[in-house]
């Protein structure tokens, strides 16, 4: 085996070998690699869901649900009437689920509990359509959706 220390210089003396090895940084850097691609999959750790498919179904509307529209400015409308605060909505739809209740009882037949739409503008922030679901649910109503407006050009069917 030999090792080659410099080309021997016009002087006839032997200068230093100024090249740099790679191949020991290539292996260390190859073997980080193998290592970092073997770790990260464990590192990340995601729970496996199957997320749902956009599809929009026309909604049967029906007499008794309730329909609400939340605005830009978080102001909130039972039908076209605005609805000045949130005491005022557990009200109204406490008021309209003992109605449905009641002549649900009085017909003597057993439905359905009315659900609730919720129109929200697109430029609202979350908590304000986030407080009237909350009322709503206290309130009792256990069908709480969203009504959105399909993409253009998109066909639905039943």
């Amino acid at each position: 085996m030999s090792m080659n220390v410099g080309s021997p210089s016009e002087s006839g003396e032997e200068a230093p070998m100024t090249e740099i090895n790679t191949t020991p940084l290539v292996d260390v850097m190859l073997v980080l690699l193998i290592i970092f691609l073997i770790t990260v999959p464990v590192v990340i750790q995601t729970v496996p869901l199957t997320l749902p498919k956009v599809v929009n179904l026309p909604t049967t509307t029906k007499p008794e649900n309730v329909l609400l529209s939340v605005d830009s400015s978080c102001n909130t409308y039972w039908g076209q009437q605005k609805v000045s605060s949130k005491q005022e909505l557990l009200d109204r739809s406490v008021a309209a689920l003992r109605a449905e209740i009641a002549r649900q009882k009085a017909e003597g037949s057993k439905q359905e509990l009315p659900e609730v739409h919720i129109r929200g503008d697109s430029q609202m922030e979350y908590r304000c359509v986030g407080g009237v679901i909350y009322t709503l649910q206290r309130a009792g109503f256990q069908k709480i959706g969203f009504i959105s407006e399909p993409p253009a050009g998109t066909i639905t069917t039943r």
